[in-house]
């Protein structure tokens, strides 16, 4: 049977400091892995739903030089307005 949070919890608080420091470690890498890989089905979807617009005519591309110079555009006129 496997271990309860509970007792792995009381094995881990008596633990010497660097497998306590090793453990809190590989926990929070296997975190930033399963949040990874959610985060990219995020991102896909968000892709995919973006193209669907484009193909359907919702909403229409602009040209990135022309999207980057409304961005500095913004962010100028921000920086004035403070």
């Amino acid at each position: 049977m496997p271990m309860s949070l509970d007792e792995i919890l009381s094995e881990a608080i008596i633990l010497p400091v660097e497998a306590k420091a090793i453990l809190a470690e590989q926990l929070i890498e296997s975190i930033g892995a399963d949040i990874e890989s959610q985060v990219s089905s995020y991102q896909l979807a968000e892709v995919k739903r973006r193209r669907d617009e484009l193909r359907s005519g919702k909403i229409e591309s602009i040209n990135g030089e022309e999207a980057l110079a409304k961005v500095r555009d913004l962010v100028t006129n921000y920086r004035r307005s403070r």
